[in-house]
């Protein structure tokens, strides 16, 4: 599981998903993206990017472009970044690069979690970028989905393992 996360919600949505992955009985652990060197000793791979400015950031594109084109190790995605309360979600629609990702790395699944905004952590031009287009302050994300997310996750490599 690798993830790259600018304030950290994104790691902590990482950290959920390598939870959800042992609570049922696989091995997983969430690491940085920009820590990734190698993926040889895994048999399957989750990347995950905040948004930000429409697009993942350029660690975990780099893991994905550089370990996750091999067909033969099942690979997921997940974003995270809109802000709001569901049904009400600032901004709408994948990452500009999401399509593109989906394709390289012949992802099982890609999904979109809603993020975090605490705007005293943000720098100015942020600042100014939320301010403009209205974005609610708060946590907006549904650990329940995330969790879901894991389970479908280990449904899939554990129907793998028995076909195998």
């Amino acid at each position: 599981m690798a993830a790259a996360s600018r304030y950290g919600a994104t790691t902590e949505i990482a950290e959920a998903i390598a939870r959800g992955l042992n609570e049922r009985g696989l091995e997983a652990e969430a690491v940085p993206a920009g820590d990734v060197r190698a993926v040889a000793g895994y048999d399957a791979l989750v990347i995950g990017s905040a948004v930000y400015y429409g697009h993942w950031l350029d660690a975990a594109q780099a893991v994905a472009h550089d370990h996750a084109a091999d067909p033969g190790r099942p690979v997921w995605l997940f974003s995270s970044g809109p802000l709001g309360q569901p049904g009400h979600l600032l901004p709408e629609g994948d990452a500009v690069d999401v399509a593109g990702l989906v394709e390289t790395t012949h992802a099982v699944e890609h999904r979109t979690f809603a993020g975090r905004l605490d705007r005293s952590r943000l720098k100015l031009r942020e600042k100014a970028i939320v301010s403009a287009l209205h974005a609610p302050e708060g946590d907006f994300r549904d650990w329940d989905a995330i969790d879901a997310f894991a389970a479908a996750i280990a449904e899939h490599l554990r129907g793998a393992r028995g076909a195998g």
